[in-house]
Formats: structure tokens, sequence, C-alpha cells
């Protein structure tokens, strides 16, 4: 055996060989790598971490100031006076009480726009994953299209085709587009491929399950990492959007919380109270996402360690 083997084999009285002893330069040089690897993710998540923090620490700290300490002090620190429950209360009382208007909104575009946008994604993935049928490829060529496209490009053309058939300044305008998730689709597609056996769909079968009990009985479970991560990702997306509720609404009592706000900020020239209106409503708006996130991460966990366990 060569003196530049890292192992050695040796072999016991009765002749039965041990197992190979290593010489620890090998495992020294991958103890050496990993304390480096370690530091460099550790300060990338970091770096990503501060960079989607601190605009939420700057909303906070300061909702709680009055205009003059908003504009005289820090704005990474405290003024001199603590108004945050005021300011809340002229968020709520401002506009004749616009603000929970705008807030109901937003829950209904997005709560019922992912739910379902969720579920269609979820049902055509599977599809698209599992049944073999003409035009399969250009379907899913298609797919991967949708998710290229921003959503800013086809505002415009959604407004003139909306305003042909009379359903522009009405929720619909708004919920309509939010059912679509080309992103949902592409990753439903891909989760239902690698997670839904095709011989427990073959078994549901024998038994008797048809093609609609097989998506809701057996797939549905195998999906719910996929399925949440879907539902997370439209809600935000349906929250934030500002764009397609700018081109369809205008009506002030149909405005999601994002338009809401752009039109208080628009008045700050004019009325420089409206700062701290939009700032303290802005934080309002943080609070809806922190509490799915809180809500959903265990089912999320929970789908990707029954996953891994299985796997």
């Amino acid at each position: 055996m060569s003196t530049l083997d890292t192992t050695r084999a040796t072999t016991t009285p009765t002749g039965r060989r041990k197992a190979p002893v290593t010489d620890g330069r090998a495992g020294s040089r991958d103890a050496g790598r990993k304390p480096t690897s370690t530091i460099i993710v550790t300060a990338i998540l970091v770096i990503v971490a501060l960079y989607f923090l601190v605009p939420v620490y700057w909303v906070v700290i300061n909702a709680t100031k009055s205009s003059e300490d908003l504009f005289g002090s820090s704005g990474f620190w405290f003024g001199e006076s603590f108004q945050l429950v005021e300011n809340i209360k002229a968020v709520f009382t401002a506009n004749d009480g616009i603000f929970p208007r705008w807030g109901l909104n937003s829950l209904l575009y997005s709560g019922v726009g992912s739910v379902l946008a969720t579920y269609f994604a979820a049902a055509a993935g599977f599809a698209l994953a599992k049944y073999r049928f003409p035009g399969r490829k250009f379907v899913y060529a298609l797919v991967l299209g949708g998710v290229l496209v921003p959503g800013t490009a086809v505002a415009l053309p959604l407004f003139f085709l909306f305003s042909s058939i009379g359903i522009t300044n009405t929720y619909w305008a708004v919920l309509i587009p939010s059912l679509v998730s080309p992103f949902g689709l592409f990753l439903a597609s891909i989760y239902a491929g690698a997670a839904v056996p095709d011989e427990m769909l073959e078994a549901g079968r024998l038994d008797g399950v048809g093609e609609l009990g097989l998506f809701h009985r057996l797939a549905l479970p195998q999906l719910t990492p996929a399925i949440v991560t879907i539902l997370l990702f439209q809600f935000v997306a349906i929250w934030n959007n500002y764009m397609l509720p700018l081109v369809m609404l205008a009506d002030e009592r149909l405005y999601p919380i994002t338009l809401g706000l752009d039109n208080w900020r628009a008045q700050t020239d004019r009325l420089p109270e409206f700062y701290q209106l939009t700032v303290g409503g802005a934080l309002m708006s943080v609070i809806p996402l922190a509490i799915l996130i809180l809500v959903l991460q265990r089912f999320w966990r929970g789908g990707l360690t029954e996953g891994s366990v299985k796997g």
C-alpha cells in the first residue's frame, strides 16, 4: 500500500479486516473549509436580513414621532415625544375613517385572490405533472412565458379589456387578474412531479377513487409545502400590488392600502400632517403580513419536515 494513502487497513489475528483508519489530514482540511464557508454564508444572510428589516425598523421608529420630531430628529431613533397611540388613532379617523375601508379592501383582494389562485395553481400544476395530453408542452411553455412577463406590462391591456365589458372601477377589476399565478402553477407542477408518486395514484384508481378525488384526497396533502408557499407569495404580491389598482380604480372607497397610502403621500406638500398618516398607515399595513407569516410558517416547516422523513 502506498505511503501517500490517507487510510490504513489493519488485520486482526483471526484474519478479519478492520475498518480503514484515517490519518486525520483529510478531515482537518474539511474542518478548515467549513468555518470559512459558514462565516461567508452567515454574513450574506445577515446583509440580506438587514436589507429587509431596516425599512421596517425605520417605519416602527418614525410612527411614534410627532411632526416636529419626524423632521427634527434622526430617522433611526425615537424623538422627544412618544405618540404611537395618537398617530394610530389619527390614521383610523382621517378622511372620515377611510383607512379601515382600505384595509378591508386589501384583505378582500389578497384573501380571496390568494386562496383561489393557490387552488387553481395546485390543480393545474398537478394536471401538468401527472397527465399526458396533446399540447401539454405548449401549455407548459405558456406558463413559463407568464412567469417572465411582469404585471405592469399587462395592466394597460387588461384595462382596455375590462373597460370594453364594463367592469373597471369595480372589485372584479382587481380580483380577476389576481386569480392567475404563473409562478404558483410552475412551482406546483414541479412539486407535484416530485412529491406525488404515480403508484399512489394508481392504487387510488384501483380502489375506485375518481380523478377529482385523487387530487383532493391524495395529492393535496402531499402538496402542503408548495400550497403554503404559493399562498404566501400570492397574498404578499396582491397586498403590495400598486399598478393594477392604480389603472383600474377611480373610486377612493375601492382603493387597497397601497393606493390609499400613495393618495395620502401625494397630499404632503399641501398638508404636512399627512406624513404622519402615511408612516402610521405603512406600519399598520405591515402587521397583517407579519401575522400571516407567523401563522403559516409552522405548516410550512411541518410539510418540509414530513417530506424529508418520507424521502
